[in-house]
């Protein structure tokens, strides 16, 4: 399975980004997905998640309200639309396939991950 995430890009605090993220193949259908971010110097944390049937998501404090995850499972696609930008969103976004088809935020339950596109909100 390969996943291609792309979107990302520089932008100012207050704007706008969408990611998206396709598989190579009919994966991840029956499978929770979610996206996860790196800044430099971190680790790798959790932004959100959605379970399979797109009915079920989980989001990080620090973005809820400001982030929205969603699901094109027809199209074999995963994406995040990212309004209201901040400076300390800025980092690596990977996207991910669960091994479960509940929305999850534990990074051990994903075995299948994006090569991750950048973001960057200028101030």
């Amino acid at each position: 399975v390969q996943l291609q995430a792309s979107g990302g890009g520089l932008v100012q605090a207050g704007g706008s980004l969408k990611l998206s993220c396709s598989a190579s193949r009919r994966t991840g259908s029956n499978n929770g997905l979610g996206w996860f971010r790196q800044a430099p110097g971190k680790e790798r944390e959790f932004v959100a998640s959605i379970g399979w049937k797109g009915a079920s998501t989980i989001y990080a404090d620090s973005v809820k309200g400001r982030f929205t995850i969603s699901r094109d499972n027809a199209k074999n696609t995963l994406y995040l639309q990212m309004d209201r930008l901040k400076p300390e969103d800025t980092a690596v976004y990977y996207c991910a396939v669960s091994r479960y088809p509940t929305a999850t935020s534990r990074l051990e339950n994903y075995h299948y991950w994006g090569q991750g596109t950048l973001v960057t909100v200028s101030s």
